[in-house]
């Protein structure tokens, strides 16, 4: 399981011109599933999220979390963070986990999240959406586990 953070000023999602959710500063979370990932996968990673220190405090070091900052999480489901290019210039999605376990991880990983923090929005699962977003930093960070 792949998590690409960035920190953001803000940060939208819409789905055929009509935003379905919206955030000010925070994190923008793209959640990316393989093949095999399991609950615990899930756990790991949304713990992290919460906990990944990536907001400046007053030493101007990244040294706050997400909850210190009162910051907004924007979660987008994200399948090609499995595409691979080696072979070839089109990218194969064959690490990338099928539709429904995805999508029951990816809205497990939502429920973790938004049960330890209420300021949670998401993407619309397996939509062709519009993701508009403003670095802040840039701060961009990879998560993965295993």
């Amino acid at each position: 399981m792949r998590a690409l953070l960035q920190r953001v000023q803000g940060a939208s999602v819409a789905i055929q011109g009509d935003t379905i959710a919206s955030i000010g500063p925070g994190l923008l979370v793209f959640l990316g599933i393989k093949k095999g990932d399991t609950d615990d996968h899930v756990q790991y990673l949304a713990k992290k999220v919460l906990q990944c220190r990536l907001f400046v405090s007053d030493n101007q070091k990244m040294g706050q979390d997400i909850r210190q900052v009162g910051g907004e999480i924007l979660v987008v489901s994200q399948f090609t963070l499995y595409g691979n290019c080696r072979k070839g210039n089109r990218p194969s999605f064959d690490d990338a986990a099928p539709p429904q376990q995805a999508e029951d991880l990816y809205r497990h990983f939502l429920s973790q999240l938004k049960g330890a923090y209420d300021r949670v929005q998401a993407g619309k699962f397996a939509a062709n959406m519009q993701v508009s977003l403003t670095n802040d930093g840039p701060v961009t960070l990879l998560l993965e586990h295993p």
